[in-house]
């Protein structure tokens, strides 16, 4: 049978604040630590065979020195509290930040402080005394919904590395990750009006009310019509003209009007409607099975847009 190692975790309370309390801090030498400690038995049993004094006091010395340095690694976790910051919502693929605040309440320094979750690089930082300052925490945001916190580890190699104090962290905490962006769709204007959202939008020879707004770094799925060749020409990269068209209508995003497609391709799909929609600055709604977002624009209409895309099915 196999046996699971009982963590120690430092958890969240209801304020959402994770204190280190002492007994969740495990102390274990480094490699530097290990040989500090066989150097320091070879000098013990040099000073046994000889019977040599001074060699004596520099093992009693240097084995202090390691006790000592064990309290202050162990100090210099202890008591620390953790704080939730900020996580913006991303994309399915790109990389999620979670911002971590780190309260010292002491008043003295607590340098050397580190985090790092499973498969990714280590941060640190210096806690000056007395202050509240930000890590941020960045794993991959593998897929559409609401992605949780993992457990992180919180360690220190101060004062001498010698030691090394740890302890694991639940923070209660997490962000939407909306679905990926898919490939370019039509969008219906109400009252029976239909348009093609890209030939109006995006192509590069619109005239008469298509007014051009700007360019945007080439996605896969634009049209080679809709390419500005001159900036590529002068090798400042790929990029797509924007069109805003002059219009009354209202533009729907629709579930019904993608049929063959699996869910989740769908919803990308309509993702990279939301997208397109709002940096041209259309009014949209969006239709899903069960809900109705009508036409709107604006921020907080994209976020709501595509918060019911990442969260359909999942609640």
């Amino acid at each position: 049978m196999a046996l699971s190692f009982p963590y120690r975790k430092c958890r969240a309370d209801k304020h959402g604040v994770a204190l280190i309390a002492p007994r969740k801090i495990y102390i274990f030498p480094t490699r530097y630590g290990l040989l500090y400690g066989v150097l320091v038995f070879l000098i013990l049993l040099i000073s046994v065979n000889y019977a040599n004094n001074p060699a004596f006091l520099l093992t009693f010395l240097l084995a202090g020195l390691g006790i000592v340095a064990m309290l202050h690694t162990w100090r210099n976790l202890v008591n620390l509290r953790l704080l939730p910051g900020r996580a913006a919502a991303v994309f399915a693929g790109q990389p999620a930040a979670f911002e971590i605040r780190l309260h010292n309440s002491r008043q003295s320094e607590r340098p050397d402080i580190r985090m790092r979750l499973p498969g990714n690089e280590e941060v640190e930082v210096d806690l000056p005394p007395a202050t509240t300052q930000s890590l941020t925490l960045h794993t991959r945001a593998a897929r559409r919904g609401r992605q949780q916190l993992p457990r992180f580890r919180l360690s220190t190699h101060y004062p001498l590395g010698l030691l090394r104090a740890w302890c694991y962290v639940d923070l209660e905490m997490d962000l939407l990750v909306y679905p990926a962006p898919g490939s370019a769709m039509p969008l219906r204007g109400d009252a029976d009006h239909n348009s093609d959202f890209h030939k109006q939008a995006n192509a590069g020879n619109s005239s008469g009310s298509d007014d051009f707004i700007g360019l945007r770094q080439y996605r896969e799925g634009d049209t080679l019509k809709q390419i500005n060749w001159k900036t590529y020409a002068r090798e400042q990269g790929l990029h797509t003209n924007l069109f805003t068209v002059s219009s009354a209508h209202h533009y729907w995003l629709e579930w019904d009007s993608l049929p063959g497609m699996e869910t989740e391709e769908r919803l990308s799909t309509l993702c990279r409607g939301v997208v397109d929609a709002s940096e041209l600055q259309h009014e949209y709604g969006l239709r899903l099975p069960g809900a109705e977002i009508k036409p709107a624009s604006g921020e907080s209409h994209r976020h709501r847009c595509l918060a019911a895309l990442a969260l359909f099915g999942k609640e």
